[in-house]
């Protein structure tokens, strides 16, 4: 038995798919018979009159006082708090951040909520269900490094690698990865070198195909482009590769079955990632033997080469000669309920709540 907070929410654009997670993850350790926490990241854990009242979307639970603040706080382990505000149904709209932001008197003056870090500090382990920029691009990861917090998921310098796409392209490139060719284009910087339509033009550090579109003709490459700048000043332009879609998880840097993904309509983007029903999903993919065997020593090969541990999941296009490219890879892979990570462990028989516990356990291990 752990005690474990399950960290979820915070304020990126994947705000909805990260509590998604959360309660998955939290429902699924539950089940292991471990003592977890959900908590939002931005918004944390309001008390009234210390720890003994904990006020839980206005619902009063009481805690035993036990005078000091350390021993009340390791006391809410043993209650079933799941305490998450602002979920909506994912994939159908972003999150009005600007509300969650509201939620605190102090906005992004700081970034953990109230009680966050104390009670990360009273877990065991922290499981990161966090997606998108503030929950994978190493800051929190380095923050939890020194203040000797364990957490799941790989470390603050591989994360920033795996988060910044025009980065890891080009340490794919140097490693002999094939990855799609492209540019990386700072806002307000002109053009040097023109990305032949179709192209593919998304957020330089982002996550569940957040601001990536395909632009056919300039007007779209501009729409695009405006779209990609709201995530970040920097966007990632590269050759659209028409074919087949497949992601491989890596779990303790063995990969997983692959899965294949083939969007009903237009490309994999985040309503098809996160709608059911929108994409259909084959686990393992139909490929050949010589063919699997390619794409997972690739798999294998990114997670090496960007330093990754814990687990992590990498995506792949096939073109319709049979050449494979990796896209990116995902240090925090989604754990909702159409998520691809759960889908391929589940092919070589490891159901929800034991990959949670794998995960676990080698978070506690290393």
């Amino acid at each position: 038995m752990v005690n474990i907070v399950v960290l979820a929410g915070g304020i990126s654009p994947e705000r909805d798919v990260s509590l998604s997670s959360g309660r998955m993850i939290y429902q699924a350790l539950k089940k292991r018979g471990h003592c977890p926490i959900l908590l939002d990241v931005y918004l944390g854990l309001s008390t009234e009159g210390g720890f003994g009242a904990i006020n839980l979307d206005g619902m009063q639970r009481e805690v035993e006082p036990k005078g000091a603040k350390g021993e009340g706080i390791t006391q809410l382990f043993s209650m079933d708090i799941d305490w998450i505000k602002g979920i909506t149904a994912v994939g159908e709209e972003n999150p009005n951040l600007d509300e969650i932001k509201a939620l605190r008197a102090d906005g992004e003056r700081i970034f953990f909520g109230p009680h966050v870090l104390e009670l990360c500090q009273a877990s065991d382990v922290v499981f990161m269900a966090l997606h998108g920029e503030s929950g994978e691009n190493g800051k929190i990861q380095a923050c939890f490094d020194l203040m000797g917090i364990t957490y799941t998921g790989t470390d603050y310098l591989s994360s920033a690698l795996a988060m910044d796409k025009g980065l890891a392209k080009e340490l794919f490139g140097y490693h002999g990865i094939p990855t799609p060719p492209g540019i990386l284009l700072k806002q307000g910087e002109q053009v040097k070198t023109k990305v032949p339509f179709p192209c593919i033009i998304k957020a330089n550090s982002g996550g569940s195909s957040v601001g990536v579109r395909v632009a056919n003709n300039e007007t779209e490459y501009n729409e695009a482009l405006a779209e990609a700048y709201l995530y970040d000043n920097e966007a990632v332009i590269e050759q659209f590769i028409k074919g087949r879609e497949f992601s491989v998880g890596v779990l303790a840097g063995k990969a997983l079955p692959i899965i294949e993904i083939a969007p009903i309509n237009g490309f994999y983007d985040y309503k098809n990632k996160y709608q059911p029903g929108n994409a259909v999903e084959t686990c393992p993919a139909d490929l050949s033997p010589a063919k699997t065997a390619e794409i997972k020593q690739w798999a294998e090969k990114v997670f090496k080469v960007l330093r990754l541990s814990n687990y992590a999941r990498m995506d792949f296009m096939m073109d319709e000669q049979g050449a494979v490219y990796c896209l990116e890879a995902n240090t925090l892979p989604g754990m909702t309920a159409t998520s691809l990570l759960p889908q391929e462990a589940a092919a070589v028989g490891i159901d929800f709540p034991e990959l949670c516990e794998i995960i676990i356990n080698t978070a506690l291990e290393h």
